[in-house]
């Protein structure tokens, strides 16, 4: 797959300085980057009807799970669910779940709770890791219908998902004194780098913005960055711009619209999509994926609330939009793009009618409640 759009690529630019015989050709190419929907990674089959493995997951995830498996029968969408349990206070991922995953190639996953402290490592990061899904993407854009102190906010946050702090090397050096290393290496720097260029020139993005700390981790974030300018030099159409972490985070709440692509270690990525989803509506309507080279597990975008209270969970009202539309992405993932569109029109309607919310964007209406809404709106 990779092989082939790099080929596209050369015969896009061969063409694009071609005399007026060739432009035909150069149109048919251009349009299919113009028209081509939002790649995630390479996609697995043929579009014929394909096996997901389902991890209802903790607290509001069951919840949100059980609507996206409502609408998805509603639609007669191609895919059908293998579902796993799995939890955040287990040691570590079933290893059946993992077979799964690798056999069916995508995911789609409730949000698994993390503890505080402790000696229980994260899952959800173990997934990551032993999945190498190196990408988290997620995408902040303004829902019509709900309120926000800014407008133009569509923001795609590519964050680096496999080392930086999140690589979980802590020792305790002597009684009371911890070391946690970040580890920055060149080639996931590159690897981070190239998808978060290659996806902006496959969707038509203008700017890609690397988030950093080089002028205090100058070693570390200087390799990130150093990766960065290299990979951006083989864009040229691509405006590159650098941005300090504390100083993104200031201009992110002030004026958002100026960002396109960010592309982020790993610390600073969670901040920042969770910053930016809370800027374009709330996390509960953001969809995201982690990606890798072969799997992909899609969730909920910005990770804060992806479990949600006990309250939530005891009144039945969470808000499933954002696992919806991330179940979109999916769609269009495995070749399903008129679903997908399908899906996200009928969200999308919901929101914007306004009639029917959840208590996070300002209504009383139960999780039920908005997915009969949703599939109302599918007709």
């Amino acid at each position: 797959m990779a092989r082939t759009l790099l080929i596209l690529k050369q015969i896009f630019h061969k063409f694009a300085a071609s005399s007026p015989s060739d432009l035909p050709i150069l149109g048919l190419v251009s349009g299919f980057y113009q028209k081509r929907p939002i790649t995630y990674m390479p996609r697995p089959g043929d579009g014929s009807p394909r096996a997901v493995t389902l991890i209802p997951g903790d607290g509001i995830g069951p919840l949100v799970t059980n609507a996206v498996e409502q609408v998805m029968e509603v639609m007669h969408a191609p895919v059908y669910f293998e579902r796993y349990e799995a939890h955040g206070n287990m040691n570590m991922v079933p290893q059946e779940v993992i077979d799964s995953i690798k056999k069916n190639k995508v995911c789609l996953k409730g949000g698994l709770a993390t503890p505080v402290g402790g000696g229980v490592s994260s899952l959800n990061v173990q997934l990551r890791k032993d999945l190498d899904l190196f990408a988290s993407l997620v995408n902040c854009v303004n829902m019509p219908g709900v309120l926000t102190r800014h407008d133009n906010v569509n923001i795609v946050v590519i964050r680096e998902n496999s080392e930086g702090e999140y690589s979980g090397l802590e020792h305790e050096v002597v009684p009371g004194v911890v070391e946690s290393l970040k580890v920055i290496t060149k080639f996931c720097s590159e690897r981070i780098a190239s998808y978060a260029f290659e996806y902006a020139y496959l969707n038509n993005r203008k700017k890609v913005t690397a988030v950093h700390k080089a002028n205090i981790m100058k070693l570390a974030d200087g390799l990130f960055l150093e990766s960065c300018r290299e990979v951006a030099a083989k864009y040229p159409e691509i405006e590159y711009t650098e941005i300090i972490v504390d100083n993104c985070c200031m201009q992110l709440v002030s004026k958002p619209e100026q960002f396109d692509v960010m592309v982020t270690p790993n610390l600073y990525g969670n901040l920042v999509a969770n910053t930016a989803a809370g800027i374009a509506g709330g996390t509960g309507i953001m969809p995201g994926g982690n990606v890798g080279a072969d799997y992909a597990i899609f969730e909920q975008g910005a990770s804060a609330g992806n479990v949600g209270n006990e309250k939530l969970v005891e009144e039945e009202k969470a808000n499933p939009v954002a696992l919806l539309l991330s179940s979109a992405m999916m769609l269009r993932h495995l070749q399903f793009p008129k679903f997908a569109d399908r899906l996200e029109k009928a969200v999308k309607h919901v929101i914007s009618e306004g009639k029917c919310l959840t208590k996070d964007l300002g209504g009383s209406c139960t999780t039920q409640q908005v997915v009969d809404s949703i599939i109302k709106a599918l007709d």
